[in-house]
């Protein structure tokens, strides 16, 4: 999809940028720099008091090897404290062996027998040795004499063992402090390496959503999405999106009215918000082409199903149930135009007879042929009401009488017929009467001896309807496939759409709990019979004593027109 051409923001200002590609790459830049800053100081603190551990230890070590020498704690017993004493000279060597700062050994009372500053032998220690000489170790960063240093001190026992001094290293702390400062710039040459190649993947990264995005601004896209939500939902034809799973990612509210589904329905698998057939087929991707009719409760819906980079699609669904409606009642309009065209000639017919018979002054002649003209439509008209007592369905039955005979097919009420005047919905039951009568009369027009026979009969409250033709039959392998959209076996009306009657009554049958079958009629053609349970209302007792009494079965008359 392209992107929507940018306004015109004006002049350019500094501060924060309104790309999403800029923002998201300066938000990235930043967390990186953070978290990077954040771990390297998370790792120079326990570097540094590492450096000083390590540091007080070694000093800790060099004091009690110093400790162990052999004749230590006898010299300093035995001789006094010197800058040429034997106390000072294996202090000395050890101090320059180990590179301490210094190793000092003292007496009891805290006098120095070693220092490396030899004019400072015979003077008190400058920091507290009170632990060491009580028999303890003890690990310290400490400021004396010499500056501030990493020390260890440990006590200095005799031959029986008893404490006669102590000994004190140090480790000068500059050097500590050193060995972390070298330290910083490597970890810092990481850290850099790291913030570049952190720094690269969010331009990377940036770069690809400035693509998908179109390079557009926040604003823009908030706009978008604002607009595409009005778009979606103000709009007259139905959205449904699905994902590459075959969930419902949206539906529009006009998707929900015409397949009769909530908002809930979005994020469900479609299978689970729709009982199969062919609408779920359609929407599903299984049956593939443009313009592809459904039928969805008693509404005929044109599909249109469009695949998506992620694998989902997006389906489109189209209302065609008044155009359906009125491209049938188009239909039917012109064989009522026929019909009357063909009356007109029949009435020219019979006032051209009726004048002859009115000039040769047969009187009585020509009141006999007004009285039997007149008679036969009354007397069709008087046998449908009779036997159909809902005025809806009646009118239905005469007009189609009339249409069929114009075509050379002779309608008949079947024996038995007999329906009260209590159906629930009487114009469903009058789409369901046409489009099968409809049908009939197509494939009965232009067979030898063409005949309908509809039979309408109530069971409680079920109406259980059969309409029977004398055409050409159905073949057992389409009784399945006749009740598909979209299939039929006869020529495209103006409308351009046919193979939704037969759907259609299914549907309505469906709805109230019934069914439709069809079967071979003895004799050739198709017998189709409609159950819809629950079609009429309660009975009241002078209703069912009334229906109690049939009628004899008659055919209703359809006078045959003179040439036109």
């Amino acid at each position: 999809m392209n992107a929507p051409p940018i306004s015109d923001r004006g002049p350019r200002r500094f501060g924060w940028p309104q790309r999403v590609f800029s923002q998201v790459l300066l938000m990235q830049l930043a967390i990186i720099t953070g978290v990077t800053v954040l771990v390297t100081g998370l790792f120079l603190a326990p570097f540094s008091a590492q450096l000083d551990d390590e540091a007080m230890r070694r000093a800790l070590a060099i004091a009690q090897s110093t400790a162990a020498q052999p004749g230590i704690a006898e010299d300093l017993r035995t001789t006094e404290p010197s800058a040429l004493g034997p106390v000072q000279s294996a202090a000395e060597r050890i101090r320059r062996s180990t590179g301490a700062e210094y190793v000092v050994v003292m007496d009891r009372r805290g006098v120095r027998w070693s220092h490396p500053e030899s004019d400072r032998i015979g003077d008190v220690v400058s920091t507290d040795p009170g632990k060491a000489l009580r028999g303890r170790e003890v690990m310290e960063i400490d400021s004396g004499t010499l500056g501030r240093s990493a020390r260890g001190k440990v006590p200095l026992l005799g031959v029986s063992g008893e404490v006669t001094g102590a000994v004190s290293v140090g480790i000068e702390y500059d050097s500590v402090r050193a060995r972390l400062l070298g330290a910083i710039p490597e970890l810092l040459a990481y850290a850099g390496g790291a913030l570049a190649v952190g720094a690269l993947a969010a331009y990377l990264i940036s770069r690809r959503l400035q693509r998908q995005t179109h390079d557009l601004a926040f604003s823009d896209i908030s706009a978008l999405l604002t607009e595409r939500e009005a778009m979606l939902h103000s709009i007259r034809e139905g959205v449904v999106a699905l994902d590459g799973t075959g969930r419902i990612r949206l539906l529009n509210d006009e998707a929900q009215r015409l397949l009769g589904l909530g908002p809930e329905a979005a994020g469900r698998p479609l299978e689970a918000v729709l009982d199969g057939g062919r609408t779920a087929d359609v929407l599903a991707g299984r049956v593939r082409g443009e313009d592809l009719l459904a039928v969805q409760g008693s509404r005929v819906l044109l599909a249109n199903r469009m695949e998506t980079d992620d694998g989902g699609a997006v389906v489109t669904l189209r209302d065609r149930t008044e155009l359906e409606h009125l491209g049938r009642e188009l239909d039917s309009t012109t064989g009522l135009i026929d019909a009357l065209r063909a009356q007109d000639h029949k009435h020219a017919n019979r006032l051209h007879t009726l004048l002859g018979l009115l000039e040769l002054e047969m009187h009585e002649d020509a009141m006999e042929f007004v009285t039997e003209v007149v008679g036969v439509h009354r007397a069709t008209a008087e046998q449908v009401t009779e036997k159909v007592r809902d005025p809806l369905l009646a009118a239905l039955l005469v007009g189609k009488a009339t249409v069929a005979a114009e075509r050379g097919v002779s309608l008949r009420l079947a024996p038995g017929t007999l329906l009260p005047d209590r159906v629930v919905d009487p114009r469903g039951l009058v789409t369901v009467v046409g489009n099968l009568v409809d049908n009939a009369t197509d494939a009965a027009a232009g067979s030898g001896d063409a005949r309908i026979e509809v039979g309408l009969r109530a069971e409680g409250r079920t109406v259980v309807l059969r309409v029977r033709d004398s055409g050409p039959g159905i073949a057992p392998e389409q009784y399945a496939s006749i009740f598909t959209e979209g299939w039929s076996t006869k020529d495209l009306p103006a409308h351009g759409k046919r193979g939704l009657g037969l759907p259609l009554v299914r549907r309505l049958a469906e709805r109230q709990g019934g069914g439709v079958t069809v079967a071979g009629a003895d004799g050739g053609g198709a017998v189709f019979t409609v159950v819809l349970p629950e079609a009429l209302a309660e009975p009241d007792p002078a209703t069912t004593a009334r229906a109690a009494a049939t009628l004899p079965d008659t055919t209703l008359p359809a006078t045959t027109g003179e040439n036109r």
